[in-house]
């Protein structure tokens, strides 16, 4: 591990909702949460997969096997302007944010490509001077996200050395690749990011998994998310009447190197959780399982990764 100065870091874990489809109103939001988390000492600020402008849970967009619809089109088109170039303008507003917050800043972005029209589900980290450190776009989209999302390859395995340990992180059901996981462990990671849109049960188990495979924090980050804040006008919206009001109840959480809650899963509401961490606690859960170094058999097993 790289010897770092500091051996705490206050973490802030934004649960809230997007105001979907808008991108401007979005960034207005996250800004205002970033300084609420700046005010209490945050050094560390996680938001969820694809907060900015929204994750578009529960829409087929109109895809079928061998057709497709205009108005599928025209919604797909909306989240397509609210998107994310970057570097841009939007970024820096984000960059100043975090720098007049003293602290990094994790968020999930819809990401526009502006060499052609393909969007990414990306995770941004901006450094406490504003700078964008890390830009990880999600290597394989699940299920019909394939339909909105290009599959990813920058940043695919993407770190960030900070003064209280390493972080870096996967995004939603990229975290089931274990070759992916076994990267970022191979690369220190000791502040494990796991933004998602997965308020199972089961995902609670996942990262209770990580932070005993990787012996690192776990930081789950979830949305809040109800049907009234879908707005109106949108072709396919009706999709969403037989789904529950709570559409992404949330379920953000921290997790302890050895695998225990420091914050339980937080439920139906908008919050943002803070917990600081010992990063001592590291090298501590380390003694006796280490995944990279004495409990790892090089002579046996190689693992390449092909950076981006």
């Amino acid at each position: 591990m790289i010897a770092f100065t500091k051996s705490k870091c206050k973490v802030a874990v934004v649960q809230a909702a997007p105001v979907l489809f808008d991108k401007e109103k979005t960034i207005d939001k996250t800004i205002q949460l970033i300084q609420e988390a700046g005010e209490k000492e945050a050094d560390l600020i996680v938001f969820p997969e694809a907060f900015i402008p929204c994750y578009p849970r529960g829409f087929s967009y109109g895809f079928v096997v061998g057709s497709r619809t205009m108005e599928g089109r025209e919604d797909w088109k909306l989240l397509y302007d609210h998107s994310v170039v970057v570097p841009s303008a939007d970024t820096e507003r984000i960059g100043e944010a975090a720098k007049e917050a003293n602290a990094y800043v994790a968020i999930g972005i819809n990401e526009r490509d502006p060499k052609n029209c393909t969007l990414y589900c990306s995770f941004l980290i901006f450094s406490p001077e504003g700078k964008i450190v890390s830009k990880h776009r999600k290597m394989k989209p699940t299920g019909t996200e394939r339909c909105i999302w290009g599959d990813g390859n920058e940043g695919a395995i993407s770190t960030v050395d900070t003064d209280f340990g390493t972080i870096g992180g996967l995004i939603c059901w990229e975290n089931y690749m274990p070759l992916a996981r076994a990267a970022l462990y191979q690369k220190g990671v000791s502040i494990y990011l796991a933004p998602t849109a997965d308020n199972r049960e089961e995902w609670q188990h996942t990262m209770q998994h990580i932070a005993m495979e990787g012996r690192c924090f776990v930081i789950g980050c979830n949305q809040y998310v109800t049907k009234s804040h879908y707005p109106e006008g949108l072709h396919y919206r009706s999709e969403l009447d037989h789904l529950p009001e709570d559409l992404c109840p949330g379920g953000s959480c921290i997790v302890s190197p050895f695998g225990k809650y420091l914050v339980d899963p937080v439920w139906s509401q908008e919050t943002i959780l803070y917990k600081e961490l010992d990063m001592e606690q590291v090298p501590l859960s380390r003694m006796d399982f280490d995944s990279t170094g004495h409990y790892s058999r090089p002579d046996i097993f190689h693992l390449e990764v092909k950076e981006n």
